[in-house]
């Protein structure tokens, strides 16, 4: 896996702002906050890495639902954060709520799968756990 991430003041009045170029050939914004020198023109870094991993746990929750060929129609993940005060500011607590939408979803078999994603499956979650107490919730929409 590889990442090209480019400052573009280099090119132009553009404060803080970078972009960055995935292997997979795709294209990410980030932007600092105004009192950072930024212009607040795209998700600040920590919000893409907090998104990532969002992205990672809910894309592993819904594989491991339609793998045990469970009905599920939908999942969101809130993600709540806070950061230490002090540089470097890392995550020191995630909270993950997931709402999943389906039919008759039981909840032990949605608190498994997002259990497996969280101590097996997410390589995003594994590594922020190493300096932030996860914890999650989740709620069931019958649909």
């Amino acid at each position: 896996m590889e990442c090209t991430v480019s400052w573009l003041g280099a090119e132009g009045p553009s404060g803080m702002s970078f972009v960055a170029e995935t292997g997979s050939g795709h294209v990410l914004s980030m932007d600092g906050a105004p009192d950072g020198g930024g212009r607040n023109l795209a998700p600040r870094p920590m919000e893409t890495v907090l998104a990532g991993t969002g992205g990672c746990t809910a894309y592993d929750v819904v594989l491991i639902l339609k793998r045990g060929r469970h009905d599920v129609r939908g999942c969101k993940v809130v993600l709540k954060a806070e950061r230490a005060t002090s540089d470097p500011k890392v995550f020191t607590a995630i909270h993950f709520h997931f709402v999943v939408s389906g039919s008759a979803l039981k909840p032990e078999i949605v608190e498994r799968a997002i259990a497996l994603s969280h101590e097996k499956y997410c390589s995003a979650t594994a590594m922020l756990a190493k300096t932030s107490a996860i914890s999650t919730s989740f709620e069931i929409v019958e649909a």
